[in-house]
Parts: structure tokens; sequence; C-alpha cells
């Protein structure tokens, strides 16, 4: 069968959860494969992986476990390599890459922040930033709605406006939340969403993140924040075993835990 892998860690870490129940029905216990100085975390795929709950939960629960111990590079739900040998390969080939990495991600969590605007909130601010919109929409109002050709003008003013706006807070929030930050990386874009960033933030100072998160929230009301944290580092690991095995094999069947 395939193989499943959850992450990658030093093989000197004090505790993997070596023999617990991972993916699957029923959950195929977890495997560990050495090589040099790493150690894989693995277990059986099932042939008809898919990113039921079920499954979802038992990846973030292996990760929490090996993560509770020491550092450990989380693979994406759904990282499947095409056999044991082939991980080990990559180990072998990879190692100066996540041996770098376990370094650099020791003692810290990946926060996910998404932001997107309040419709009604955005709108005052567009009217009270700009004359020219403004200016448009009291004529259109004291000419009792204004023309078709006035309101059609004033909405595409109106949309052209919150646009550009939506890349001023965007680019705002980066620039109030990347000090407290060890990195960041943009995520995938996303319907509703003016955008998509995740921060490594270290683990000692996390208080100091959130805080700049409220801060900006407060600052800024007409923003609306989703903030999903600590998280296992997922966007500062990649390309995982899979993604380097060879005859194409690797595959991605899900999307990360959060």
């Amino acid at each position: 069968m395939s193989t499943y892998v959850y992450g990658i860690a030093s093989a000197s870490h004090p505790s993997l959860p070596e023999g617990m129940g991972g993916v699957g029905d029923p959950p195929n216990p977890v495997r560990l494969l050495k090589e040099g100085d790493l150690v894989a975390v693995v277990g059986e795929a099932p042939e008809d992986l898919r990113p039921k709950r079920r499954d979802l939960l038992a990846h973030q629960t292996i990760l929490a476990e090996a993560g509770a111990g020491g550092c450990v590079l989380p693979m994406r739900f759904g990282n499947v390599a095409p056999d044991d040998d082939s991980v080990l390969r990559v180990l072998s080939e990879r190692s100066g890459h996540y041996g770098e990495r376990l370094r650099a991600l020791d003692g810290k969590a990946e926060y996910n922040v998404k932001a997107n605007h309040d419709e009604e909130a955005v709108l005052h601010v567009v009217m009270a930033e700009d004359a020219e919109v403004r200016s448009l929409a009291e004529a259109n109002r004291q000419a009792g709605g204004g023309s078709h050709d006035d309101k059609l003008k004033l909405g595409e003013m109106v949309v052209g406006a919150v646009k550009a706006r939506e890349e001023i807070d965007a680019a705002a929030l980066q620039q109030a939340l990347e000090p407290q930050a060890a990195s960041v990386a943009t995520g995938a874009d996303s319907s509703g969403w003016i955008t998509n960033l995740s921060f490594l933030v270290d683990t000692a100072t996390a208080d100091r993140f959130i805080a700049a998160v409220e801060e900006f929230r407060e600052a800024n009301p007409h923003v609306q924040l989703r903030v999903n944290g600590p998280l296992p580092p997922y966007s500062f690991v990649e390309p995982g075993p899979a993604d380097h095995a060879q005859d194409g094999a690797g595959q991605t069947a899900g999307t990360a835990v959060e």
C-alpha cells in the first residue's frame, strides 16, 4: 500500500506517537521511518482516502501528539508517497532542507489571519475619504435619485473605491502584524476574503501577536478578521516527501487541517 506521511521530526525527538491509530477505517497504526538524523511519522494510506471529518481529526491528533514533545514538520492532509522506500529516499536527499526547517520552526506556530470588509461600514469609509464619490452621491440625492446614467456612474465609482480600499487594508494588515512574526506566507485566494495570510509566530511571544491583531481590529472597525491558531506551521514546511517522490505518485488528497 501507499505510505501516508503525517510529519517529519528529528531522530532524537523524545516522544512520537508510534502505534497510535491514524487515518483509515479502522484506523491504521502510526509507524516511524528513520533515515540518518530524521524520522518520518507515517502509516498506511487508505485506498479511498478523502478529507472526511474522521480522518482530518486523526491527522490533526497525530500531529498534536507529536508536536507536544518537540518540533515536527507537519504535512498537509493527504500527503501520500508511493511506498516507504520513497519516503526514506527523500529524507536522505532532502536531509539538509528538513534539518534547516526543524531548526527554524522549533518553538513556533502558525496563525492564519483572513480579512474581509463589513459592507456597510466600508461604504461609510469610502464616502468619508473620497470627495468625488461623496459629491456625486449628494447630487443624486438632491435630484431625487439621479438619472440612470448618474446612478450607474456612482455605482461604478463606489465599486472602484471599495476595491482600492481592499488593497489598502490588506497591505495595512500585513504591515501591522509582520513585525510580530518570524515569517509570513500568503495563502490561496478565496471568495469573500480581501486577504489570507499565515504568520509564523514564536510561541513565547504569541500574546504580542494577538495584541497586534486586536489593535488593528479596534483601529479598523470596517475590517472583519478571522484568526485561526496556534496551528502546526503547515505554510512554512512544503514541499513534503510525497511532492518529491519519483514516478509522479505523490499526491494531495485534501487540504490543511485548521
